[in-house]
């Protein structure tokens, strides 16, 4: 999939590793890192719910329409599909929404 960021704070997180390991730590950098390439290699989201990369999985309530995966536990990568584009994710938050 093609992923395209919600602003660039998230974008510079997930694309620049030191930026990340300041921010979260070294685990959660390498977490991060892990979760774009899957993003970038799949198909689809439903392809990553399959397979189940990531524990993906479709959210509930005020974050319908949104997907996450885990990250370093409580952590969670939010993501959404571009429009009616199944092979565009846009990477919105990294968030513990529990």
């Amino acid at each position: 999939m093609k992923i395209v960021y919600n602003n660039k704070s998230i974008e510079k997180v997930c694309t620049n590793a030191s930026i990340a390991e300041k921010k979260y730590g070294a685990e959660m950098a390498k977490k991060i890192q892990m979760r774009i390439d899957q993003i970038k290699a799949s198909d689809s989201v439903e392809q990553m719910i399959q397979f189940h990369l990531g524990r993906c999985h479709l959210l509930k309530g005020n974050r319908k329409n949104q997907y996450a995966v885990d990250l370093v536990h409580p952590q969670r990568l939010i993501f959404e599909k571009k429009g009616n584009e199944i092979h565009i994710a846009n990477i919105l938050e990294i968030i513990d929404y529990h």
